[in-house]
């Protein structure tokens, strides 16, 4: 067979496991919104729940997860950002290393119930946090920093070496080198592996279940000390623990849910774009 009908086939191949896996995705997004939006309004974006979780809006659970990604992001940005600077610029290549990343990879794959528990363990009973909005953006923090920290360590070894050993060899230390030639041209890759890991995070519902998801608050979180609604954990009590619930209000939640997490991906895929133009190579 030659190797351009081979090629074709190839093509061809990959173009029906394409549709295979995005079709039925894209119907299950069109449904939602089809579903939903006749339930998006003022009154549902800034109004609470009424009469049972079945009447008014969803603006306290918004704003618990909007606090909770925000938290989540202050713990686990610096974390994770300085734990993939040590390993891609300081850390020697030996057993050590290669446990560690190979840790990394595992944690990334840990189903996001057992952080739940291991938040519920450490957080709100042996911290004594108790369940609250640190508790839950403390477990949130933990689940996503193998992303950060896998993304921003590919995104660091990516900057070709020229940079650094022009800046050596222009009397710069190492960690010169690192802050002004390295991490600015990894910047755009640093920026996408954070804010794809938050946009997963704003998205679970399990590890927030244990540490901070109310059913209901007749009022707004006053610290990071008290316990917060969140989208993901009142979808699942609307869909499945609220007898009565009307069908627009459940796929009028999923739909800004949805929102909320394209908005992330969105953000990243600008920036990256928007960086990507300014690098140097």
């Amino acid at each position: 067979m030659k190797p351009q009908v081979i090629q074709k086939i190839g093509f061809v191949a990959t173009a029906i496991v394409s549709a295979i896996v995005v079709v039925p995705i894209f119907l299950v997004i069109l449904f939602i919104v089809i579903n939903g939006i006749q339930a998006i309004s003022w009154e549902f974006l800034t109004q609470p729940p009424r009469n049972g979780m079945t009447e008014g809006g969803i603006m306290p659970a918004i704003l618990g997860t909007v606090i909770l990604t925000v938290v989540a992001a202050i713990f686990a940005m610096p974390f994770g950002i300085g734990s993939a600077i040590y390993l891609a610029e300081y850390a020697s290549d030996n057993w050590l290393t290669r446990t560690i990343h190979l840790a990394i990879v595992n944690l990334a794959g840990i189903p996001s119930i057992v952080y739940g528990l291991f938040g519920l363990g450490a957080f709100v009973l042996f911290f004594r946090f108790g369940t609250s909005i640190l508790a839950g953006a403390l477990t949130l923090a933990l689940m996503t920093l193998p992303i950060i920290i896998s993304t921003s360590e590919e995104a660091i070894l990516s900057v070709p070496m020229e940079f650094r050993v022009v800046s050596y060899s222009l009397g710069a230390t190492k960690w010169q080198t690192v802050r002004n030639q390295v991490l600015p041209n990894a910047l755009p890759g640093i920026i996408t592996g954070v804010i794809l890991g938050l946009a997963r995070v704003a998205g679970e519902t399990a590890p927030i279940l244990f540490t901070v998801a109310a059913f209901y608050l007749s009022e707004l979180p006053k610290s990071i000390f008290d316990q917060a609604m969140a989208l993901p954990y009142h979808l699942y009590v609307i869909s499945t623990q609220v007898p009565g619930m009307p069908l627009e209000i459940q796929y009028g939640t999923a739909l800004v849910l949805l929102l909320f997490v394209l908005f992330f991906t969105v953000i990243a895929a600008v920036m990256r774009s928007i960086m990507r133009r300014r690098r140097e190579w």
